[in-house]
């Protein structure tokens, strides 16, 4: 009977470390936001000036990559500026010109920290806030 009750324990302990390990083993995805919100003007047909403010969360992996994203934050920011003001008018009022955007933005930026990090640190990139006028 004690032995019957030893094996029960240890198959319940090996399931238990098995499950823990693989929790740990698992990334953890994390967010990181860039503040102050980001402000530019756009390019319009007419004689106006527009104008975009986005506040930004930039998803990574792990965790363990959110310092390096606070690292570079400022190179982060002025690649995002300078895309914001290429853009038209019907790129950022419409709805798939800020979905392409979002897109353009995560390659670029990749591509941007890549010689910096030596790895494709964002995984996704979301506007939280998107104003225009």
């Amino acid at each position: 009977m004690l032995k019957r009750y030893f094996v029960l324990m240890a198959i319940a302990l090996s399931t238990c470390f098995s499950v823990y390990a693989e929790e740990e083993a698992a990334p953890k995805l994390a967010y990181f936001t860039l503040e102050p919100d980001l402000t530019t003007n756009f390019f319009t047909q007419g004689n106006k000036l527009g104008y975009i403010q986005v506040r930004i969360d930039i998803m990574v992996a792990s965790t363990a990559d959110l310092p390096i994203i606070e690292l570079h934050q400022p190179l982060i920011r002025d690649a995002v500026i300078e895309l914001l003001g290429q853009q038209s008018e019907d790129t950022i009022k419409t709805l798939s010109g800020r979905e392409d955007l979002r897109k353009t933005l995560v390659e670029q930026l990749n591509e941007i920290l890549l010689p910096e990090t030596g790895r494709t640190i964002i995984a996704d990139l979301l506007f939280t806030k998107y104003l225009y006028q």
